[in-house]
């Protein structure tokens, strides 16, 4: 018993100056096994809105699957989830960017092209959306998907994330954007927030932000 002792003193350090050497290597570990979803049977992925990033970060798809996303904004502010490429996200970005400054009224209303519109959905502080995703066939494709925020100051902010296709070698982690300002606050959960219908844009529709 002694003996076995000693080895598990040992062997103690050891584990540790590999978690250690793990984690300042930036390397993320490997994805566990998905089951890619179907039109039939979408695979459920949860994405969390806080106050300004994303989770997880990056997200994993398979390239071809349908996805039902949970979006939850556990923030205290109202968040967005726009996905698309660099282009999709500048257009968001500078349709909501023109309604700063507008004259008192109702929320302006906010559209761009259907070519740049991606997926868009609005999501209420402590409330959740569910929106079905049919992920993009191309691999290629997949890796130039971002998930942002365009709320206008909230991408400046750096809430963005990536998305990933599951299963592909693990690399660097890679930090998209401006680091966002930490508000030292820990927002936790109460009981699950309710799902509830919002306007989408993803298929180029004029929407607004609900208040």
């Amino acid at each position: 018993m002694t003996s076995l002792r000693r080895r598990a003193r040992c062997a103690l350090p050891v584990v540790l100056a590999l978690l250690v050497a793990a984690c300042d290597s930036g390397v993320r570990p490997p994805t566990p096994p998905i089951t890619a979803g179907s039109s039939t049977a979408p695979r459920e992925v949860n994405i969390v809105l806080k106050d300004w990033i994303f989770l997880p970060d990056p997200v994993d798809v398979v390239p071809g699957e349908t996805v039902l996303l949970h979006v939850v904004n556990g923030g205290l502010e109202i968040h967005e989830l726009v996905i698309g490429d660099q282009a999709v996200q500048d257009a968001w970005e500078a349709a909501e960017l023109a309604t700063v400054g507008a004259p008192p009224g109702p929320t302006p209303v906010v559209s761009v092209p259907p070519e740049v519109s991606g997926i868009r959905v609005v999501v209420p502080s402590g409330q959740r959306v569910d929106v079905t995703w049919p992920v993009p066939a191309s691999p290629a494709e997949v890796g130039r998907l971002i998930l942002g925020c365009h709320i206008p100051s909230h991408w400046e902010k750096g809430m963005r994330a990536g998305v990933v296709v599951a299963g592909a070698p693990p690399g660097p982690s890679v930090t998209l954007g401006p680091t966002s300002p930490s508000t030292g606050a820990v927002l936790g959960f109460g009981p699950a927030p309710r799902a509830v219908p919002v306007e989408l844009a993803g298929r180029g529709e004029r929407t607004q932000w609900p208040m």
